[in-house]
């Protein structure tokens, strides 16, 4: 692994009108790994991802220290941060019937995120890489579907079109907000499946963010877990389940239950 990490945040803290959500949390990110970042909800989580792409409303209060390739994020123009976002990093978002747009057909959706990046390649061009980008997510028939909508289809499906627009111009970070928290088990691992398959074909770096121990733990060779907006132990996934070091991380694991849990105990709560 390249001793450079592709992203560093630094002493990364976050204020809504001045009431602190993420208190001074720093993690490194190497090309080709994931680190899964997990923690109740309200834990701070998904104000990091924002934060990393920018996306923060006006309201809130950022300081510190993102590079990404050892370029400040922070410091960059809007104009400059735009044209990083789905080129450089890009996000699935946790539920993708309120990130499509319900009246636009998914191929066009897909296409403006080549658009945004290359707006000179013809039409045909932009066609040819959407439709690549359906087949990668292993999306069926995408010729035939291209000009269909987004209630037309699954759940599933529609987290596979949210992959293809964030894979489509080939980012080096990828940024996966709880997205298969809407899924049932069976879809679940099939997307899971799918993020590690296009992870290795592509070298892709990601930052997986969850509330479920369980399905980071398929995905993520790293853990930061979270409380009250602070990185409270991070570790080797394999080091953190089998010796968690923090209390809090020990009330999370204990608080999934497994085939040996004692369904005559309650399980442990997270205070």
């Amino acid at each position: 692994m390249n001793s450079e990490p592709l992203l560093e945040v630094k002493d990364l803290s976050i204020a809504f009108n001045h009431h602190p959500a993420v208190r001074n949390i720093s993690f490194r990110i190497h090309g080709g790994e994931t680190l899964g970042l997990v923690g109740e909800s309200g834990s701070g989580k998904s104000a990091t991802s924002l934060a990393l792409l920018r996306l923060l409303p006006a309201s809130a209060q950022v300081t510190g220290k993102i590079t990404l390739s050892g370029e400040d994020l922070l410091s960059l123009s809007e104009d400059t941060m735009r044209r990083h976002r789905g080129r450089e990093l890009a996000m699935i978002f946790q539920e993708p019937m309120t990130a499509l747009n319900p009246v636009m057909p998914v191929g066009v959706q897909i296409a403006e995120a080549i658009q945004a990046h290359q707006p000179k390649l013809s039409r045909k061009m932009i066609k040819e890489k959407v439709l690549a980008a359906m087949h990668e997510v292993a999306l069926p028939d995408p010729e035939l579907r291209f000009d269909d909508y987004p209630h037309q289809f699954s759940g599933g499906q529609r987290q596979r079109l949210l992959i293809a627009m964030a894979i489509i111009n080939r980012p080096r970070l990828l940024i996966a907000d709880e997205p298969t928290t809407a899924l049932d088990v069976t879809v679940q691992a099939q997307i899971l499946s799918l993020l590690k398959d296009l992870r290795r074909t592509h070298n892709l770096a990601m930052l997986f963010i969850s509330h479920d121990l369980a399905v980071v733990s398929q995905i993520a060779d790293r853990v930061a877990v979270m409380q009250h907006g602070l990185i409270v132990e991070e570790a080797d996934t394999l080091d953190l389940f089998r010796s968690p070091q923090h209390p809090y991380t020990r009330t999370l694991l204990a608080s999934a239950p497994t085939m040996r849990t004692d369904r005559h105990r309650p399980l442990a709560s997270v205070e």
